[in-house]
């Protein structure tokens, strides 16, 4: 929960107690309420004088002190205490609190396009749908065709909201035929949740599932190398991109899909939260590096990927940023006939990369001008690229400003810095 929470609870310092936790925001709505057994380890930061350390739950959270009764409270993944032993430096992200590095971002970067390094995801959401009309419902959900996913099969699509933006972008799993399963970002699930049942015209039930799993991300162009011996599957570089199988990985049961958010191959492992820390140390052993969400984001911009919240959003089309792809207007599903207008006569603006001509690190937020010193778009993501050694980004530009090739200008403080306009995605083909 990234919010800033009151809270307001019954508990004795360094003991387990039955627990009433109310949290309300500015307006007095009561957010949530949560009524176990507590031994949750909490750290209150503030002055030497109150300074305390309470346990109010189990591992699962982290509250910190932000002035009087005022709280953050921060979830906590599986393989929390995995990451401590490591030395991460941990960081709030979608309301966990998440490793962003361990010892080198570049390291941790290098590893993964390089050879193999592994990441914990296990903050995303997963949400199932079952029953008669599952079919019909993702496909009213959704913007891409998921009438084509049979068994085993993995879709990137995305939720259209019913103003021409995009509630989330998400992976659709065909468990079965009337079985599906959402894996959406962990910022959005609890508006995914309101936004599916909201919609929810069908003979289907929407389960939340998020804390059945838990998510290993192996990546790297050597994961199938390292994944084989440790896996009831020897050779699981015969399972093709976007499919998945159900197995096991050292010893334990495994969902274990051939896909990712790095650009360099891989797999990803949906297990059960007792399993995940196992797992983790069984691929530590053979040799792989822990990474963190700072390489996870290099690695996918480099790639050209989306990130919710800074590439698309709530007010941004699947159609200008690019995901027409995944945009199939053979089927009818939310806000459609917005969308096929737009394609049709064009979007205002598109997303475009942009890589650097001169020194310089283009951030989310900067201009991006033209010959004139106009502004014709801005930055939504950038880094300096660990393997390119140049600045790289993506933008929204003016349509008519935006060809391939063009020369723009990033405005970098007091700087107006030359960059190339290219497609999203900067690695080498």
């Amino acid at each position: 929960m990234d919010n800033l929470l009151k809270i307001a609870w019954d508990s004795h310092r360094d003991c387990q107690v039955w627990m009433l936790c109310f949290a309300w925001d500015q307006s007095g709505q009561v957010l949530w309420h949560l009524t176990k057994p507590a031994f949750f380890e909490v750290q209150i930061t503030g002055s030497e004088d109150s300074a305390d350390r309470t346990k109010i739950n189990n591992s699962n959270f982290a509250i910190k002190h932000r002035g009087h009764r005022t709280f953050a409270l921060m979830k906590r993944t599986p393989l929390h205490q995995e990451h401590l032993a490591a030395g991460a430096k941990m960081v709030e992200f979608a309301g966990y609190e998440m490793p962003i590095s361990y010892a080198s971002l570049k390291d941790e970067h290098h590893a993964v396009r390089n050879a193999v390094g592994m990441f914990d995801v296990s903050h995303m959401g997963e949400v199932v749908i079952e029953g008669p009309d599952a079919l019909a419902f993702v496909q009213w959900i959704s913007s891409n065709d998921a009438q084509v996913l049979n068994p085993g099969d993995v879709q990137y699509s995305c939720m259209p909201n019913d103003r021409g933006g995009i509630v989330d972008d998400l992976l659709v799993y065909c468990l079965k035929q009337d079985q599906y399963m959402l894996v959406v970002n962990a910022s959005n699930l609890t508006k995914d949740l309101t936004w599916m049942h909201n919609q929810n015209r069908f003979n289907v039930t929407i389960t939340d599932r998020s804390s059945e799993y838990a998510l290993i991300a192996l990546q790297g162009p050597k994961a199938a190398s390292i994944l084989g011996p440790l896996s009831d599957n020897p050779s699981p570089e015969t399972l093709k991109y976007y499919t998945f199988r159900q197995g096991q990985v050292a010893g334990v049961p495994a969902l274990i899909s051939a896909t990712g958010y790095t650009g360099a191959g891989g797999f990803e492992l949906y297990l059960h939260p007792d399993d995940a820390p196992a797992v983790w140390r069984a691929l530590k052993e053979v040799g792989v590096p822990s990474c963190g969400l700072g390489a996870r984001d290099t690695l996918r911009l480099e790639a050209g990927f989306c990130l919710y919240g800074n590439d698309i959003d709530e007010h941004t089309s699947p159609i200008s940023a690019g995901l027409g792809w995944i945009t199939k207007f053979n089927k009818d599903f939310v806000n459609a006939e917005r969308l096929l207008k737009e394609k049709r006569e064009g979007s205002v603006r598109r997303l475009r990369g942009l890589r650097m001509l001169d020194r310089g690190i283009p951030r989310s937020g900067y201009d991006v001008l033209n010959e004139a010193g106009e502004v014709i778009g801005v930055l939504t993501s950038g880094t300096q690229s660990p393997t390119l050694g140049i600045g790289i980004g993506l933008a929204y530009i003016a349509v008519d400003q935006s060809k391939l090739g063009d020369q723009v200008h990033v405005q970098i403080r007091n700087k107006s810095v030359p960059a190339l306009v290219t497609k999203p995605g900067f690695l080498p083909q």
